[in-house]
């Protein structure tokens, strides 16, 4: 990346992201630029990190050898058909908007080599997950690219076809939700119990995030640390029984397959 020019066409919060990994990573503030219509979220980028920005989109993209669309999903079809004509050979496109595919990508832009990510809220720590999909014009230099652009900010990991990142959506794209209602519905029981409220959450999200630190560090799977933490007819057995017998892991997966497939409607809803 040490030579590639990247502009961000929107600079919300996921642009600011990806852009204060990369100038963490030390590429330099003159290869980065970004366009957005707010003033006032220019005038902050630019103070935050030093990097040009523009009003205009034609502008912000003019020389730049990766094109990052951080645009809410509702207004990409407007946005990409007025780059279409300012797009110049060789440009790769990278979209991080939810629910848009490649062929609606394609479609809007033309047939340029076109990388769809799906992020997740943690990027804004960059402790994010996302999944990237390439099309088949995509460059095996074109791919180093986009998975170094979204490494800035987390793990990123290829999927070999599109419609898994449906699947990315549901587990990771909208996971930490989950991670919060758990933590929410765990402070709850707890002040149920007995402690104070604030007791009960420091508890639950130090917990949380020890539990999280020893599967990310382990070498063996969760199943085998849940296993090595539930002594036979301890308190933390009593626990895992009861969520079992409420059908824990089928409410899960139904949970899941709610998300892929309210992703795959959105898919097809915002592409027409």
């Amino acid at each position: 990346m040490s030579k590639t020019r990247i502009a961000f066409i929107g600079a919300g919060n996921m642009a600011a992201s990806l852009i204060g990994g990369l100038r963490a990573q030390g590429l330099d503030a003159s290869q980065i630029r970004a366009s957005d219509p707010g003033a006032d979220t220019r005038t902050r980028i630019q103070a935050e990190h030093g990097i040009a920005t523009f009003e205009s989109n034609a502008q912000a993209i003019d020389g730049a050898d990766v094109i990052v669309l951080a645009v809410k999903p509702q207004v990409m079809k407007s946005v990409c058909e007025t780059l279409k004509p300012e797009l110049k050979a060789g440009q790769l496109v990278v979209s991080i908007a939810a629910g848009i595919t490649c062929d609606s990508l394609q479609n809007w832009l033309g047939q340029v080599p076109v990388v769809r990510c799906m992020p997740n809220t943690p990027s804004l720590l960059r402790q994010g997950a996302s999944g990237l999909y390439a099309t088949a014009q995509v460059s095996v230099g074109q791919r180093e690219q986009a998975e170094q652009l979204l490494s800035a900010v987390g793990t990123a990991l290829w999927l070999e076809q599109e419609q898994q990142l449906d699947a990315v959506t549901a587990v990771s794209g909208s996971g930490p939700a989950y991670f919060f209602l758990l933590i929410e519905a765990m402070t709850a029981a707890g002040e149920k119990l007995g402690l104070p409220r604030d007791i009960a959450s420091q508890l639950t999200l130090q917990t949380a995030l020890g539990a999280a630190h020893m599967a990310v560090s382990s070498d063996v799977d969760a199943a085998e640390l849940r296993r090595r933490v539930t002594s036979p007819a301890g308190t933390t057995e009593a626990a895992i029984k009861s969520f079992q017998a409420n059908g824990f892991e089928a409410v899960v997966e139904q949970a899941l397959q709610a998300a892929a497939t309210r992703s795959a409607e959105l898919a097809e809803h915002l592409g027409k």
